[in-house]
């Protein structure tokens, strides 16, 4: 036992006497809670935390029962209570702290893993969109050219000509529009008009639409409402999310091909489904055809409309049904695919 009247000599005498045996009782506590942190170093940082505060507590709590023999005297009661009351108070503030820094760290991973595949999406959209727009900017050059410089007199050719550059330059239109709508729903810039629509009517206008295209390349077109659901929503915005898959699943059937529109209920959701005859996607891809760009593989039956167009119609239509607080899935369906839709009913 240390006086308080012994010299700053006698003091140091007695710590190195004792020296030896705290060490013999605490070191191998202390190698237990490196151990503990060395197998937990994949684990939770709320484990860590809480092993960092715990381990040295009782690592003094070891040194100072060997020290004192076992023998519990009330000084050596007052202590252990103290490291009680330090063990209470650590414990759970380590468990606090790991779990926000946890959380933290999270927040912080899933923010940067946005950021990248943010930024890989841009550059791919970059790299297809400079490849879709050189096509039909390079035709309508060399058409007028031809046009402007005399190669092409006969008022036949100059009409047929004139034709192209109006196909290629609605077809740039069109690319530009879903540039500009898919920066508007990715920027957070959409706003909605919300009001009752009527989807039977989205539909029949959509399939309507349509219904040339796929005469034209020998697909046949049905379309069946098996209701008329009501939903709160963005008129233009529904017609486009229609129009994006009718468009979709008419330019991967083949001809004398089907694609069937079918209008109905799931529980309090309105269900929208398109089936095509595209010959299924593989299942290594299925869960990117709804990304920017996607275009898929050669396994799925080639475009016969000579519209490919940037592989935004689908990412748009996704866009646009979660702004509607709705689900757009896919999954392979006899000889295609089959897109769902579903929205919630409006509530009266």
């Amino acid at each position: 036992m240390i006086e308080s009247d012994e010299t700053l000599a006698a003091i140091l005498g007695h710590a190195w006497h004792v020296l030896p045996l705290a060490l013999l009782f605490a070191l191998p506590v202390a190698l237990a809670g490196a151990l503990a942190l060395y197998l937990l170093r994949h684990g939770s940082l709320a484990a860590v935390m809480t092993v960092l505060a715990l381990a040295p507590v009782l690592a003094t709590l070891a040194g100072v029962l060997g020290i004192s023999g076992f023998m519990f005297t009330p000084t050596l009661t007052t202590t252990l209570l103290v490291c009680l009351l330090v063990a209470l108070v650590t414990v759970p503030g380590a468990l606090v702290l790991g779990r926000g820094f946890a959380r933290r760290g999270l927040a912080e991973r899933m923010a940067r893993d946005r950021e990248r595949a943010a930024e890989t999406a841009r550059r791919d959209l970059v790299a297809f969109i400079s490849h879709d727009l050189r096509s039909p900017l390079t035709a309508i050059a060399a058409m007028a050219e031809a046009v402007a410089d005399g190669v092409v007199a006969d008022r036949a050719e100059v009409t047929d000509y004139a034709t192209r550059i109006g196909t290629e330059t609605h077809r740039l239109s069109g690319m530009v529009d879903d540039l500009f709508e898919l920066s508007r729903i990715a920027s957070g810039a959409l706003r909605l008009t919300m009001t009752a629509v009527l989807l039977p009517e989205v539909v029949g206008d959509a399939v309507a639409a349509h219904s040339p295209v796929a005469e034209r390349h020998r697909v046949r077109l049905l379309a069946r409402a098996e209701a008329d659901p009501v939903v709160s929503g963005s008129d233009p915005e529904l017609a486009r999310v229609v129009r994006n898959l009718v468009a979709n699943a008419i330019r991967h059937t083949p001809p004398e091909g089907t694609v069937a529109v079918v209008l109905g209920l799931d529980g309090d959701h309105a269900l929208l489904t398109v089936a095509d005859g595209c010959g299924g996607i593989p299942d290594d891809e299925i869960d990117r055809v709804f990304d920017v760009a996607y275009r898929g593989s050669t396994a799925r039956t080639p475009d016969h409309t000579g519209t490919t167009g940037a592989g935004l119609g689908l990412a748009i239509a996704k866009g646009l049904v979660e702004a509607h607080h709705g689900r757009i899935g896919v999954r392979n369906h006899g000889p295609g695919c089959r897109f769902e839709v579903r929205l919630p009913l409006l509530t009266r």
